[in-house]
């Protein structure tokens, strides 16, 4: 089974890639992030077409939102309000196999990493912590995928000690994903199969006016597996072609692999 993850920016307006990947990739479960598009108006008919029959949604209008399409059946949503203000950033389901796999969008945080200044700092610090705290009970294997945006390690951004200051690659940013997956004993698939200091990003900034040829990405984007699921796994992509698709995310899809 092939599970793949990606902040679209957009559903409506990005279809046509979003389309194309499954073509192309055929994963069986895509989860989305920032849809940006409210339940009733999600384009599930295109999804239909490829055979993605099972739709779960937790949508918001022009902000935020996660999907979840399937080409098996998934059940027991649930939607967590770790943003404690009902925005729609997390969207989870059981699998036939009763593996949880759980969607999720974490706050960007600003522009300036100081909460006293900047409470969209401090929210997304707090989001990370009820995260921890669930992470602490998890009911059995589980998979958790999304735009956590924060690039934890030194090689999983274009400059370590230039971004040090920077939103998403700060030292407080590192520590509290640490606790995260430590609470989780959560297993980062990316680095398990492309081990550091290897190059791995899923994301570069619509600034860029040749995102390839600069290549100041960063790794925002992750899958990460409880340890008894994580032995499962047999193989993890980054789909980078993707940036440089017609009227592109700023993100690109990762896909892992399970031998169920």
């Amino acid at each position: 089974m092939k599970i793949a993850s990606w902040n679209i920016n957009s559903v409506r307006f990005r279809i046509g890639i979003v389309t194309r990947f499954l073509r192309e990739a055929a994963p069986d479960i895509l989860c989305l992030q920032e849809t940006k598009v409210v339940d009733a108006d999600f384009p599930a008919d295109a999804f239909h077409a490829l055979g993605y029959d099972h739709i779960l949604l937790h949508g918001q209008r022009m902000h935020h939102g996660v999907a979840i399409v399937s080409r098996v059946p998934v059940e027991a949503d649930d939607r967590f309000d770790w943003q404690a203000n009902r925005e729609a950033r997390h969207l989870g389901v059981r699998l036939p196999n009763g593996v949880r796999l759980e969607n999720v969008y974490v706050p960007a945080g600003g522009d300036v990493p100081d909460r006293e200044v900047n409470p969209k700092f401090g929210q997304k610090l707090d989001f990370l912590e009820r995260m921890t705290r669930w992470s602490e009970t998890l009911p059995g294997p589980t998979l958790l995928v999304g735009d956590l945006n924060i690039a934890p390690l030194p090689s999983d951004v274009w400059g370590h000690k230039q971004l040090l200051g920077t939103v998403s690659h700060t030292p407080i940013e590192v520590e509290t994903l640490a606790r995260l997956q430590a609470a989780g004993d959560w297993v980062d698939l990316g680095r398990h199969f492309h081990p550091a200091p290897k190059r791995l990003h899923t994301w570069w900034s619509y600034r860029a006016k040749d995102w390839a040829a600069s290549d100041r990405g960063r790794r925002l984007d992750h899958q990460w597996a409880t340890r008894d699921l994580a032995a499962q796994a047999v193989a993890h992509s980054v789909f980078e072609d993707c940036r440089g698709w017609p009227t592109p995310s700023d993100h690109v899809p990762l896909i892992t692999e399970f031998a169920w």
